[in-house]
């Protein structure tokens, strides 16, 4: 399925799932007024989201910049 997103302006290929959850955080995920379709997407898309973080983390101290943090600060 394809679903047109407007924040992104472009179409994504989406895949439905079935999730097993317990009732308690489905409802405080979902309190603000949020659907659960939202909150889980929100929910996996943080979780991407850390997992690339973490993959970045460990390049620390690895990486040699050849711009110094002053001159990048100058823009």
């Amino acid at each position: 399925m394809l679903v047109y997103s407007a924040s992104m302006g472009r179409q994504l290929k989406t895949r439905k799932i079935t999730v097993h959850v317990p009732a308690d955080v489905l409802d405080r995920a979902t309190a603000e007024g949020e659907g659960v379709t939202e909150a889980v997407r929100n929910a996996l898309e943080l979780r991407a989201n850390q997992n690339a973080w973490r993959k970045l983390a460990r390049w620390s101290g690895k990486v040699k910049w050849s711009v110094s943090l002053e001159e990048l600060r100058k823009d």
